[in-house]
């Protein structure tokens, strides 16, 4: 087992949460991917996007459906920073996590996290597990307390 995968599975289990993390036959990359292989709505993944603050150079978490784009200036405005391009080097040495795989828990250092308002429309919805071939299925009530993500409007 991973170790992006063992740290997203610990911050779970301390977080009291029992959730099967389900490893998929091909990739979950891309929300149509976890889509597809979640057998769910596009909006049902959680997508993790990340951006680097110009202000203070760490990442910033935008958690969001899977079907809605992250609305740069939107963004800036919640976060209270301009924000950049994150590289696949930041959000590694941050999050512990390439791109693709990007889960919204079990991150190295702390992280600044923004939840999408219509991941709360689902029962469950389904998230990255620290690799491209892992998800999680939670209630979006828990991913956001689990997080401390802040519910905002970022997209557009």
């Amino acid at each position: 087992m991973s170790k992006s995968l063992k740290r997203v599975r610990a911050a779970l289990e301390e977080a009291g949460e029992t959730v099967e993390v389900m490893e998929m036959a091909g990739s979950t990359r891309t929300a149509a991917e976890a889509a597809a292989a979640a057998d769910c709505n596009v909006d049902q993944i959680a997508k993790s996007i990340i951006f680097r603050g110009l202000d203070d150079g760490h990442v910033t978490l935008f958690l969001t459906a899977g079907g809605n784009r992250v609305d740069p200036l939107k963004a800036a405005a919640v976060a209270g920073q301009e924000l950049g391009k994150a590289d696949a080097d930041l959000i590694r040495r941050e999050t512990g996590f390439a791109i693709g795989g990007v889960a919204p828990v079990g991150h190295l250092r702390p992280v600044v996290a923004f939840f999408d308002p219509r991941l709360s429309d689902f029962d469950i919805v389904w998230a990255a597990a620290g690799t491209p071939r892992h998800i999680f299925a939670i209630a979006p009530s828990r991913l956001l307390a689990i997080t401390g993500a802040t519910v905002a409007d970022f997209t557009g």
